[in-house]
């Protein structure tokens, strides 16, 4: 079972792919399911991310605030600012727009980890930053996504600001709790988080894509290369700013990951819940979930062989 899930945590992008394809050729059986499912699907990998949180590895976050200071800092300002500059400059309309600018605004994924652990880049920092950019998302994410799209869109903060202390920061914690409480449970469930978390990613992917589908086929081809260089543009600025700044190969590769992952279901879940008169604000999301999936993959053998 181990070796199984193995195969599939290392294989992620390519699970994320198949089911994003099936959905989009086949979308009718996931286009009948509701998508609030998406917030508690959503809800479940943040659970397995609290409890895969060793306290231990939180210590990164006092020992060294400026590796951690510096990815975050990047997190939040290279994505939303590359999402506002790419609208402008494809002219993308209204709900597309938004739906880029939700992506570029949301905490790192936690993909990144997996996909940083296969770079060989600094774990910890990666860890780390994941923690720290998910925690500011509640404040962040519905602040700077009234910044960017505030001029086009009605943007609810409070309630977006909600909608990420239930389906991510509550969880995560009970995830912690979980993990004290009961560690014995945890430390036998947590080798098969990746690989849970994995399928649960791609079943996210799969009904944002099935619900989305015909309008992914009829205008899709733009929107995928918005997304595609939303991604490329960020995992390669994340790494440029660690080399300008003089930091370790390990860490310039913990920061481009973490820079160009984006937590794309958060994105997704957001548009549905606050966005529901620009339904295609959920298209990015989805394709930002399956391209960088692939792309990380095709970044950590790159930087792993570097």
């Amino acid at each position: 079972m181990k070796r199984i899930c193995d195969f599939i945590a290392r294989w992620m992008g390519a699970f994320v792919l198949i089911s994003a394809i099936v959905s989009l050729l086949v979308p009718e059986p996931l286009a009948s399911v509701d998508m609030w499912i998406i917030n508690p699907l959503l809800g479940i990998i943040m659970f397995g991310m609290g409890l895969t949180l060793n306290p231990k590895d939180l210590r990164i976050v006092f020992s060294r605030p400026k590796d951690v200071l510096i990815g975050c800092l990047a997190q939040f300002t290279v994505m939303p600012l590359l999402a506002w500059i790419l609208t402008k400059v494809f002219a993308l309309p209204s709900d597309l727009a938004l739906g880029v600018i939700l992506v570029g605004c949301c905490p790192g994924g936690t993909a990144s980890n997996v996909i940083t652990y296969l770079a060989k880049g600094d774990l910890a920092l990666s860890v780390g930053m994941t923690a720290v950019s998910t925690l500011l998302a509640p404040l962040l994410t519905p602040l700077l996504t009234w910044l960017m799209a505030g001029t086009f869109v009605d943007v609810d903060t409070i309630g977006m600001l909600q909608s990420i202390l239930y389906v991510v920061i509550a969880p995560i914690a009970a995830g912690i709790i979980i993990q004290e409480l009961l560690p014995t449970f945890t430390q036998r469930v947590v080798a098969y988080l990746p690989a849970f978390s994995s399928l649960m990613i791609a079943i996210t992917v799969a009904l944002v894509v099935a619900h989305s589908a015909s309008r992914l086929l009829t205008g899709g081809l733009l929107i995928i290369l918005v997304v595609m260089l939303h991604n490329i543009c960020g995992l390669a600025i994340g790494f440029s700013i660690g080399r300008l700044l003089g930091l370790h190969y390990p860490k310039r590769v913990a920061i481009s990951i973490e820079v160009g992952m984006q937590n794309s279901g958060l994105a997704s879940s957001l548009a549905t819940l606050h966005f529901a008169a620009f339904p295609m604000a959920t298209i990015p999301g989805a394709i930002f979930s399956v391209w960088h999936n692939i792309s990380g993959a095709l970044v950590a053998r790159y930087y792993n062989r570097s």
